[in-house]
């Protein structure tokens, strides 16, 4: 409609009255100049962030939980592990069934996960890209879509305080990364069945959102509540009787999805495992007392504090307006001649289907925010007053942040470029600057992560290699017959190494690292 509402302003200009360019080619001179540098620039850069984070899965040696899941999975194969972790650790079936097949063949499984996550991830956010900007009636521009999806990527994986446990710590990426790249390629399969014209289609569909949802309910508690809340508020805005969607279809996929996901919480709170972990936990007031509810309200203060005052995060809604404005200026302008005319009468919108498209346009504020406090909680819950730090459960709700943001900023791209474009003769060079500012604050704020890349390069580089020859140094003894060898802790990212504790019995590290070894017992050299 704005699209049309531009061409018809141009249609009452008489071309001799215009000082500027001319408006059949005026604003097509934008993206053949300024909009292709501009994305292949934040492609490199972009691209350089993630591709140099891939890059360092070559230099990952395992640390805390790592040295446990290996030799597990090594002496008690896929399905042990999975058994193992239901039965004595914490119930997540799904994460040790990942971890397993992760870590069968040694360590050397995790060097590949980080560029694994990296490939689907862009693919996931550049077809969902695509499907918003054809929903929105513009041609989607490929490349540009593509350096946005990386923006995103690196802002999640370098702008916390915690990288190397995002992107490079296989226990957390299956826990708290994988989930959020599952999520997004159920949506595209949500996306793709719902409204699909053969039934079984539909049905595979639906089947896999229950089983997708017992899946992550079962992998990631963090990722199911956040994921939980944006179905459920999806299903309730998906009710026909709101108009938004004409069928019962697209309720069902969420309610089947909610259902996926409880069932697999449900597994997860009732196994032994999660029963002896919660045995293990000091007494404390209840959940929804008074008194924690006040505390985990300070938590979640303190976690968003932590994330507003990095300033890199504007790289997504800047890169979205970059993102609108070029698939405006992409789209194929048709001339007064051939410009169809508009409808003499057309039905107004049904005041109830306008209002559900205004809260569907809202619907990421209460995920994000009440996601996020949900997360505060199990925090807390599961690792008391300190829980908050674990930032690499933040993922489960700054992805879908980082999501609003960037869409936010495309929608106000594609509501603003038709209008920029048809102002004479100011336009044109408004809708340049506009593109141009986009373009330098998405590019300084992706530049702001380069620090924090480099010094999580020199200390993983580091740590490879004095591991390596500690490595070597501890396999050879133990091949000589020793059963008590030295080992010096080598941490990395606020992770446990031996010797985290005074008390050698409860150092469950130097535990998993004398059984990886075969060796009755470590020492601190």
């Amino acid at each position: 409609m704005s699209t049309m509402a531009a061409e018809g302003e141009e249609e009452r200009v008489s071309p001799s009255s215009h000082t500027g360019p001319d408006p059949a080619t005026g604003p097509r001179r934008l993206p053949h100049t300024l909009l292709p540098a501009a994305a292949a620039t934040l492609l490199a850069a972009a691209g350089a962030l993630v591709a140099v984070g891939c890059f360092l899965g070559l230099y990952i040696r395992p640390t805390s939980d790592d040295w446990c899941a290996a030799w597990k999975a090594r002496d008690l194969g896929v399905l042990g592990i999975t058994a193992d972790f239901y039965t004595t650790q914490n119930g997540r079936i799904a994460n040790a069934f990942l971890s397993g097949l992760l870590y069968r063949d040694g360590p050397a499984g995790t060097k590949i996960l980080p560029t694994l996550i990296a490939v689907l991830l862009t693919a996931a956010l550049v077809l969902l890209g695509r499907r918003l900007l054809r929903a929105l009636g513009h041609t989607p521009p490929l490349l540009l879509l593509t350096a946005c999806a990386l923006v995103l990527q690196a802002l999640l994986y370098f702008a916390g305080t915690r990288s190397y446990q995002v992107l490079l710590w296989a226990p957390a990426t299956i826990s708290h990364t994988l989930p959020g790249v599952i999520g997004l390629w159920a949506l595209l399969l949500a996306l793709a069945t719902v409204s699909h014209p053969r039934r079984a289609v539909r049905t595979a569909g639906l089947a896999g959102a229950l089983l997708i949802g017992f899946a992550l309910g079962t992998l990631s508690e963090p990722f199911a509540l956040v994921s939980g809340l944006a179905a459920a508020l999806t299903a309730l805005l998906c009710l026909p009787r709101l108009r938004l969607a004409t069928t019962w279809r697209p309720f069902t996929w969420c309610l089947l999805w909610c259902t996926g996901l409880v069932c697999g919480l449900a597994v997860l709170y009732t196994s032994p495992g999660a029963r002896w972990r919660r045995a293990q936990q000091p007494e404390k007031e209840p959940l929804l007392s008074a008194a924690e509810l006040r505390a985990t309200y300070e938590d979640w203060l303190h976690m968003w504090d932590t994330v507003t005052g990095q300033w890199a995060y504007l790289a997504a809604p800047a890169a979205g307006l970059l993102l609108g404005l070029a698939a405006t200026l992409r789209t194929p302008r048709p001339s007064p001649s051939t410009s169809p005319s508009p409808p003499t009468s057309t039905p107004p919108p049904h005041p109830t289907a306008r209002w559900t498209r205004a809260a569907l346009l809202l619907l990421p504020l209460p995920v994000v925010l009440l996601g996020s406090f949900a997360v505060a909680a199990g925090l807390r819950s599961g690792y008391g007053p300190t829980g908050w730090t674990y930032a690499r459960t933040w993922t489960s709700y700054l992805l879908p942040m980082e999501l609003a943001l960037c869409g936010y900023g495309a929608l106000l791209g594609a509501w603003a470029g038709p209008r920029l474009a048809a102002r004479r003769p100011a336009g044109p060079g408004t809708l340049a600057a506009c593109a141009t500012a986009a373009f330098c604050l998405t590019l300084a704020s992706t530049a702001s992560l380069v620090p924090a890349l480099q010094q999580l390069t020199t200390t993983t580089v580091a740590r490879s290699i004095a591991w390596d020859a500690q490595n070597a140094r501890i396999r050879t003894e133990a091949a000589q017959g020793a059963t008590d060898v030295g080992y010096r802790p080598l941490p990395i990212g606020s992770l446990a190494e031996p010797f985290f504790t005074a008390d050698y019995s409860r150092d469950w590290v130097a535990a998993c690292v004398s059984r990886w070894y075969g060796v009755d017992r470590i020492h601190r050299r």
